[in-house]
């Protein structure tokens, strides 16, 4: 193996604790498996060495490329993920008679049962909660708390104090308590379990902790920024006082805050943990040009979280370009020019933050006719049933005959949620085609109906039978005045058991209306487009989110969807915290960085914002100092180059061994992304018309002088959403509110 003198140290680390910050693409996996190698050759028994990856896929990659470089022969010491090592853990504490037996729930239906069971009594004296809470998003979203519960070792008390879980999800904490009772009475327990039962007895009993202690002189962890509570505190264990522990990973790469992982972990709670380490970089990135190096450090540098450590492309790297377009067409227009250089499409990776982001993507690929494959086949446009359920609602504006369809009227019925049990949908559809007719009040189909289910069903009815007089309409309109009708937004976050959720469901209603908003007034076109058949093709763009995307790498990356409010990802209801933004810019780091050859940032134009990465990466910047470099004769240039970050850029050239004459550039006026102040701003008085609420309006609509009816608006990812419609003194004094 050719070693960096970087690399060479890691490997050659003698006693005591290391922390390695290996940047991306810095060659860490071939310096862990040098590091073993360098042990086994110093005479360290495999079986005295511990190495712990990740995930499976990792694990398995890990050991083949040891097995590879090692000695013919040599015995190799154990790889393991975390869970394969709670669960030999739990074997030996079973045998042990500290740990009861239990059977491992490896399957999903397994755990959905027990947490359906789990919530019916913690809602036994809340009957009218139980529909919802036995939602098939909200019960995954309990499967998460309690997992994050295991992971964080805190009560389920304070985990939910901490955290925003959204509506409806007050039964957590009670409905963990229970799932704990119905785990031991049943003698079952949960992957999460792997750990935590283990955890808790080895921490509770110190005769115990000593006794699974003194077996390794060696552990090396990849990937350490990632690694949560639970995880650290079991390895201090296994550790104990004589094992030196290597940490290897990026604090800048830390994405899995919301499963329990944080930037300090690499960073303040190691030392906290095992104590002093040495410090070790690994600096030098073999994936990328100086361009991308320099964006992705101007990129994070505004992280106050974050390790004092630079990027650096090493020599013989791929001169990776940089381009920011708008659009669908700067992403058609750079696929296209990637085939024509004679590339393959499979070679291109598409990332967005979240898969809502992804839908103008995938129908621009649709109409352009380029293959496409999805990292999740269930995240196709036509396959999500509120896609349909929309594409469905511009088909009986334009065929009324649909009316009389069962499976149709059941499908609009449905979507968005009415929070009614499908069989009940099923058969009133069913009943509605029949007659036409909405059903008298005391019709026994309606029986056992709450009062606002039966209003918001029948109010969708009328909206059925209303959309045909709608058929002149384009489909932006109709969409917008279905999505209104229905008080699809309200619906979809109160449907959502966690806010993101229910934020990228609203996303893409707003998508959709935009999409729509492109075609003009051709309907049977847009629909034509939502419906069309399409299939993973291996032969075309992998479209994947960023946190799929970890760890992996492709000569061409385009990077869609980077408008301000979705990546970063904040909005009205859920805004941005500074630790919330560093996290979102340790994702943009993460995304760009999966880039070899070419990076393409695309942004939506229009009436949304560029995000505030894009302009944080310096881009042009780095494009013109790579140049620079890439010319001979450094001394021609006595002109200073203006750039955004003359230190950086210094520190970064330094490193290189180059200088070239830098000064500060002037900031662009109205640079700044930062989002707007949601102040009120408004008089009152008979003459007002029109008035601004933040980046909304307050503005009259219709009624006399004396007694007007105003509608209060808001702009929100793109689009005026409408708040409220009242008489203005209400109106105002709910604004103040």
């Amino acid at each position: 193996m050719q070693l960096t003198a970087e690399q060479r140290a890691v490997v050659e680390h003698g006693g005591g604790h290391a922390r390695v910050a290996a940047v991306a693409g810095s060659g860490k996996t071939t310096t862990m498996v040098a590091r073993v190698l360098h042990l086994l050759g110093q005479g360290v028994p495999p079986s005295r060495i511990l190495v712990l990856m990740f995930n499976r896929s990792a694990r398995e990659d890990f050991q083949a490329r040891l097995a590879a470089m090692a000695p013919p022969g040599q015995p190799l010491p154990d790889v393991r993920t975390f869970h394969s090592l709670g669960h030999r853990l739990t074997g030996s504490l079973t045998r042990w008679g500290v740990l009861a037996p239990r059977e491992l729930l490896t399957a999903d239906w397994q755990l959905e049962r027990l947490l359906r069971q789990a919530t019916l009594a913690a809602l036994a004296d809340e009957p009218e909660a139980r529909e919802a809470a036995l939602d098939g998003e909200r019960l995954e979203a309990l499967a998460h708390f309690c997992s994050l519960v295991k992971a964080e070792m805190v009560s389920p008390a304070e985990l939910f104090a901490r955290l925003d879980f959204g509506e409806q999800t007050d039964h957590f904490p009670a409905a963990f308590v229970h799932a704990e009772r119905l785990l031991a009475d049943q003698g079952l327990m949960s992957y999460a379990d792997l750990l935590y039962r283990p955890l808790e007895v080895l921490e509770g009993d110190a005769g115990l902790s000593r006794r699974v202690q003194g077996f390794l002189d060696h552990v090396i962890i990849d990937e350490y920024q990632d690694i949560n509570v639970a995880q650290q505190r079991l390895l201090a264990q296994l550790a104990g006082r004589d094992a030196a522990v290597m940490a290897v990973g990026d604090a800048n790469q830390c994405i899995y805050e919301w499963r329990g992982a944080h930037p300090d972990t690499m960073l303040e709670r190691f030392t906290a943990t095992f104590g002093e380490a040495r410090d070790y970089p690994l600096s030098t990135t073999f994936r990328h040009g100086h361009a991308l190096a320099l964006a992705a450090n101007h990129a994070i540098a505004a992280n106050r979280r974050r390790p004092d450590q630079l990027c650096l492309a090493a020599p013989g790297n791929p001169a990776t370009r940089l381009a920011v377009g708008q659009g669908g067409r700067a992403l058609l227009e750079a696929l296209e020019a990637w085939q024509r250089e004679g590339r393959r499409l499979d070679e291109a990776c598409l990332m967005v933050r979240s898969w809502a982001l992804s839908v103008p993507l995938q129908l621009a690929l649709l109409k352009a006719g380029l293959p496409f494959r999805l990292a999740r086949e269930d995240r196709f446009v036509f396959r999500l049933p509120l896609v349909q359920a929309l594409a469905g609602y511009l088909m009986l504006a334009r065929a009324p005959g649909l009316l009389q369809d069962p499976g149709h009227l059941q499908l609009l019925l449905s979507q968005p949620t009415p929070f009614v049990a499908r069989e009940r949908i099923q058969a009133l559809a069913v009943r509605l085609a029949e007659s036409q007719r909405w059903p008298e009040r005391h019709d026994p189909l309606l029986e056992g109906l709450k009062p606002h289910q039966r209003r918001t069903l029948k109010r969708r009815w009328a909206l059925l039978c209303e959309l045909p007089r709608h058929s002149g309409w384009p489909p932006a309109r109709l969409l917008e005045h279905v999505v209104e009708s229905v008080e699809a937004e309200k619906v979809l976050k109160r449907a959502a058991a966690r806010r993101d959720k229910g934020e990228e469901d609203v996303r893409l209603l707003d998508v959709l209306i935009e999409q729509a908003a492109e075609l003009g007034s051709d309907t049977e076109a847009f629909v034509e487009l939502l419906r069309r058949p399409v299939a993973n093709r291996d032969d075309g763009v992998l479209i994947t989110t960023v946190h799929g995307a970890k760890g992996l790498e492709w000569p061409l990356v385009l990077l869609g969807g980077t408008n301000e409010e979705d990546f970063p990802h904040y909005s009205r209801d859920n805004p941005l915290t500074p630790r919330r933004l560093e996290e979102e810019r340790r994702l943009f780091y993460v995304a760009i960085t999966r880039a070899r050859e070419r990076l393409l940032i695309v942004h939506d134009g229009g009436d949304h914002r560029p995000s505030r990465f894009i302009a944080e990466t310096a881009w042009q910047d780095c494009q013109r100092i790579t140049e620079r470099l890439s010319r001979e004769g450094e001394g021609d240039y006595p002109t200073p180059l203006p750039v955004a970050s003359p230190e950086l850029v210094g520190r970064y050239l330094a490193m290189l061994g180059r200088s070239l004459p830098l000064t500060a550039a002037t900031p662009e006026p109205g640079g700044s992304a930062e989002p707007p102040p949601a102040d009120v701003e408004f008089s009152v008085g008979r003459r007002l018309r029109h008035a601004v609420f933040g980046e909304g309006e307050i503005a009259v609509v219709e009624g006399d002088p004396d007694n007007p009816v105003i509608e209060v608006r808001f702009r929100q990812a793109g689009r005026r959403r409408l708040i409220a419609r009242r008489a203005p003194i209400e109106l105002l004094e709910g604004v103040q509110a």
